[in-house]
């Protein structure tokens, strides 16, 4: 079933048009992500669907009451009340019928005969809807999502106008999750999550009831949720099935499709013009190259499947090559004097290694890279470089730039026996050119600002680059450019991201830190989140053997019922569990083959039969697994 629908959307500002003539559809439980560059207009796409904005031209038609909420980038919750008391505000239907049912059990004491009988029926009945509303499981509900979101059950007393603005954003993220709106439309709903927490918000997305529309620039948060891809890309707009990683395969398809036939039209028109230039003057010919040239005339030209949107071309080169040890941190301590963060850290990087550091938000791996370059001292412990070791520091605050510099006087202060025009050279790699390089720092967007970080980066030829928060602001295409000029770079790298996918590209090594101290894992995220994961089940084989050890008294026939049972109702779960993947991909697909066949009104009736059935059946299958899955959690208790 189609929820919403766009058709001829054009944004417009004077004579500038921002895009134009953009259709689209949204159908039941859609997984679908906006792409595209800094600029390109997604957030006006975004505004505009959600009703905050009006387009220029073209309509958005939507079902008869279709609950929708949209959460603009960095917008926070507004309110007086406590946390958990905010959070209770979207079940306030549910609470009155709860009211009402302990107000029956209070009157049930006082009535009997008919009148009992009577009141009776209607408790029933009010029950039977509140059970199905989860009227018993509200709160445990609120709870999970809270704890989920990093707000545990210490804040849950806090007015939310104390907290910071990053909190009151994943608290508005929250409550709209509680609230389960048909269609949920988000802009950057991952700032301000630590890694533990997006891959939390990405589970449940995944199994989120409702359609979901989402711009980010977490490549990896997209590759786990969506479906389906919208790019918007010189005002116009294009879809492609799969996740992100699938999106740029078939992207990359298109654009050689497109230029191979472009290259074939391009030769037949040579020939033709060729063979009208030889033969028009001629009279035995010259019917026949009046026919080309009529061809030539009434031919569709294709156009160039060249992007007009520009790429930087960054290029890290360093001057000298340092020694084989980079850097050496021995038995360190983080933090501030009245806090430790975390120890002791450890960190043994060679030469040509990228060395990713992570872990949860605030456990000070900002302060171990400040720590690292010198600009905070270490509670305890020590760090030293290598031999022939020169650092570049880029730093997330940006604190290394001037507001009242012009963007060319940034670069050319540092470097100043470099003529204007080698400057000027560099600026345009990094997508400064004309005017752009007259403009102050201050005026500049946090993107901007970024691309300049990089280019004075890139001018310093260093052998050490010491990144924190390297892709925060940067667009996906320009995030791509840094991650492959960081690959070709022959220096060494040591890093903070929470970009997962980013990391997956450029990272030898990763570094966990906790308040414990430092772990190194030899691989990419993925391989640390794989090894993670087996040291957890090892930990808890450990813990069993111990529980078994602890019960080996009790009755052995029993237990292994128990366990028969258990493995019983484990395979049920991944039974349903692989049966709804098949049918969400059968649905998937069957939306794809809907939007290649938007005027073929039979087929479309046929196909949207089909969904309806897959979705009930999807239906029965989600209560069989939910009834499993709560046979499993009693088992487990």
């Amino acid at each position: 079933m189609i929820l919403l629908q766009g058709n001829g959307i054009a944004r417009t500002f004077g004579s500038d048009v921002l895009f134009e003539n953009i259709n689209f559809s949204l159908q039941d439980h859609s997984r679908m992500a906006l792409v595209g560059r800094n600029g390109a207009g997604k957030s006006t796409l975004l505004k505009i669907i959600a009703g905050v904005e009006e387009a220029s031209q073209g309509t958005i038609s939507k079902i008869k009451e279709l609950t929708m909420n949209y959460l603009a980038q960095d917008t926070g919750l507004r309110s007086e009340r406590t946390i958990f008391a905010e959070m209770l505000t979207v079940f306030e239907s549910l609470r009155q019928l709860e009211k009402q049912l302990r107000q029956m059990e209070e009157q049930m004491g006082e009535l009997t005969g008919d009148d009992l009988s009577a009141l009776m029926e209607r408790y029933d009945a009010l029950s039977e809807r509140f059970r199905a509303q989860n009227g018993f499981t509200y709160e445990a509900e609120i709870r999970s999502v809270l704890n989920g979101f990093r707000f545990d059950q210490t804040m849950w007393e806090r007015e939310i106008s104390s907290l910071s603005g990053g909190q009151k954003t994943r608290l508005a993220l929250a409550k709209m999750l509680l609230e389960k709106p048909q269609l949920l439309i988000l802009d950057e709903p991952t700032n301000h999550l630590d890694i533990e927490t997006l891959a939390w918000l990405e589970n449940y997305l995944k199994n989120y009831d409702g359609s979901l529309l989402i711009v980010s620039h977490d490549r990896y948060f997209l590759d786990k949720v969506v479906n389906e891809v919208l790019e918007l890309s010189r005002g116009e707009l294009t879809r492609f099935s799969g996740n992100y990683s699938r999106y740029v395969e078939l992207r990359e398809q298109k654009l050689l499709l497109e230029m191979k036939n472009f290259e074939k039209q391009q030769k037949e028109i040579a020939k033709l013009e060729d063979y009208v230039a030889r033969n028009l003057v001629r009279a035995s010919t010259t019917k026949m190259a009046q026919s080309r040239r009529k061809k030539l005339e009434k031919m569709a030209r294709l156009d160039a499947p060249t992007s007009d949107e520009k790429s930087a071309h960054v290029t890290f080169t360093p001057e000298k090559t340092s020694g084989n040890v980079v850097l050496t941190v021995t038995d360190a301590a983080v933090g501030y004097e009245d806090k430790m963060l975390a120890a002791p850290i450890n960190i043994d990087e060679r030469k040509g290694e990228a060395l990713a550091i992570v872990g949860p938000n605030g456990i000070g791996k900002t302060t171990l890279i400040k720590s690292i370059v010198g600009q905070l001292p270490f509670l305890a412990g020590e760090a030293k470089l290598g031999a022939n070791v020169t650092v570049g520091y880029y730093d997330q605050e940006q604190g290394r730039l001037t507001p009242s510099n012009t963007v060319l006087d940034e670069l050319w202060n540092e470097h100043r026996l470099l003529n204007e025009v080698e400057i000027r050279n560099m600026l345009g790699a990094f997508l400064f050119s004309g005017d752009d390089v007259k403009k102050t720092v201050g005026m500049l967007s946090g993107g901007e600002k970024a691309r300049l970080l990089l280019a004075k980066l890139a001018m310093d030829h260093d052998n050490f680059l010491v990144l924190d928060e390297p892709t925060n602001h940067l667009d996906i295409d320009s995030r791509e450019v840094l991650e492959n000029a960081l690959i070709e770079f022959a220096g060494t790298i040591l890093f903070v991201s929470h970009d997962r996918y980013f990391i997956n590209r450029v990272a030898t090594k990763v570094l966990e830190i906790s308040a414990q101290g430092s772990q190194v894992f030899l691989g990419d995220y993925d391989y640390y989140l794989e090894k993670k994961e087996e040291n957890a089940m090892e930990a808890s084989s450990e813990n069993e053997v111990k529980t078994i050890e602890t019960v080996a008294q009790q009755d052995f026939s029993a237990q292994k019922e128990a366990q028969k049972l258990r493995r019983k109702v484990e395979r049920e779960v991944a039974s349903c569990e692989t049966q709804l993947s098949e049918i969400e991909q059968k649905i998937s697909d069957l939306i794809a083959e809907m939007h290649e066949n938007p005027e073929d009104f039979v087929k479309l009736g046929a196909l949207q039969a089909e969904i309806d059935e897959l979705s009930a059946e999807k239906e029965d299958i989600e209560m069989a697994l939910l009834l499993a899955m709560e046979e499993l959690e009693n088992l487990e208790g």
